[in-house]
């Protein structure tokens, strides 16, 4: 059995998708636009992209690993259907990595503080910062510096004035006590190596009333011990997940209530699924 710490596990995860964001950052800066492989959301120039393997055998995960894993994964209009991303530039969608759209899962309101858990190149920040209007608030934490770097160009761009992106762990969130009304996540949760942080961390946070809603990956049934040792696995959402039961078991133990998963499995019985999760700070 290989044992990695906390740490090995979170720097694996960050060099993975810095790798990934790099390419579109170094042509951003070239201003040369990124190659779209069908409206996806990774550069060409990767072998398998989250939302396009590079064969139609679901042989990539939501997080774009190249890695061979058990799961169909849904183009980026497939999980934006109905959202209003056409006027978000290439270098938001470009790095796109995702299992659902939180925005989606139940209705942010005007004048909301809305805290997104990993928030990558920022389109599910950008998507509720157009809902939660200029009254609200939007804030994004990832602990990838080259993420952040990308996310705050994009701002600048789209003159997005109620976003802010912070670079952080989601273990150890850069943000005020009781300061947030709504915690959003898209398949990130899972390549976190201490979760029951991550979700004490999530109810700090919140205020009283306060919601989390998120999407990620779930496993329907026991994670197999060699895909739990793949690192690259992990950093492609797999090895990392938790079976669905533990995971909800997890959100209430960090003192959440109203606690709801609806999951949505893969084909070919891999025993993948993509759950959003719902709960309240009490």
């Amino acid at each position: 059995m290989v044992t990695r710490t906390d740490e090995q596990i979170r720097s694996e995860v960050a060099r993975s998708y810095g790798d990934r964001v790099r390419p579109v950052l170094e042509a951003d800066e070239l201003s040369l636009p990124m190659v779209s492989a069908g409206d996806c959301c990774a550069p060409a120039s990767t072998e398998a992209s989250c939302c396009a393997p590079a064969v139609d055998d679901g042989s990539t995960s939501c997080c774009g690993s190249s890695a061979g894993d058990d799961v169909q994964i849904s183009r980026i209009a497939d999980l934006y259907r109905g959202a209003p991303i056409a006027d978000l530039p290439a270098t938001v969608t470009d790095v796109a990595f995702g299992c659902g759209n939180p925005t989606a899962i139940s209705a942010l309101r005007e004048g909301e503080t809305v805290l997104d858990l990993g928030s990558g190149g920022g389109i599910d920040c950008f998507l509720a910062a157009k809902m939660v209007g200029e009254t609200g608030r939007v804030i994004g934490v990832d602990m990838t510096p080259e993420m952040i770097d990308l996310a705050n160009r994009t701002r600048e761009k789209v003159g997005a004035t109620n976003v802010e992106f912070r670079h952080g762990q989601i273990e150890a969130l850069p943000v005020e006590s009781n300061s947030v009304d709504v915690i959003i996540s898209n398949c990130v949760i899972n390549l976190a190596p201490d979760k029951d942080r991550v979700f004490r961390e999530a109810f700090r946070v919140l205020k009283p009333g306060g919601r989390l809603q998120v999407s990620d990956i779930v496993w329907t049934r026991p994670v197999p011990q060699d895909v739990r040792e793949d690192m690259e696995r992990w950093a492609g959402c797999i090895s990392g997940a938790l079976e669905e039961t533990d995971y909800l078991a997890r959100v209430r133990a960090a003192g959440f209530a109203s606690v709801v998963s609806v999951a949505s499995p893969y084909p070919g019985d891999s025993g993948i699924a993509s759950a959003n999760v719902t709960a309240v700070r009490p």
